[in-house]
């Protein structure tokens, strides 16, 4: 499977739609992107179960600023509709199989609940405090 050009358009649609999206956040001036590139493209022929997305972040300004994207290539993984992982920097092929193979690996109850807990505990935290 080649990688899919994801927009604010198709965003909801791809995450719905697949358990686990991997995002590559770049721009066509940046040179660690384009080294990156290849590596990416390798990888989504490795895993072809896996959604494998590309952002061009001048092109999709909204889309980067909601993930807060300050510094590309920035690579983020989203399983069961949660983010689990997002850094920046040109991961290095042996890394990128890494990451993979360490989202795959988790356990997305534990993470829900993690998700869930911080929530509700930042919730009741900041009672009472207005901006």
């Amino acid at each position: 499977m080649s990688t899919i050009e994801l927009t604010k358009d198709n965003f909801e649609e791809i995450v719905s739609d697949n358990d686990f999206v991997l995002i590559d956040f770049w721009a066509a001036w940046c040179g660690p992107c384009r080294s990156f590139g290849p590596v990416y493209e390798a990888a989504a022929e490795r895993h072809p179960d896996l959604a494998f997305t590309k952002v061009d972040t001048e092109a999709q300004q909204e889309l980067a600023a909601a993930f807060e994207i300050q510094s590309i290539p920035t690579l983020a993984i989203i399983r069961d509709r949660t983010l689990v992982f997002a850094q920046p920097g040109a991961l290095p092929e042996t890394a990128l199989e890494d990451v993979i193979g360490q989202a795959r690996e988790l356990d997305m109850d534990e993470v829900h609940k993690s998700v869930e807990a911080a929530q509700n505990g930042g919730q009741e935290q900041g009672g009472g405090q207005e901006a």
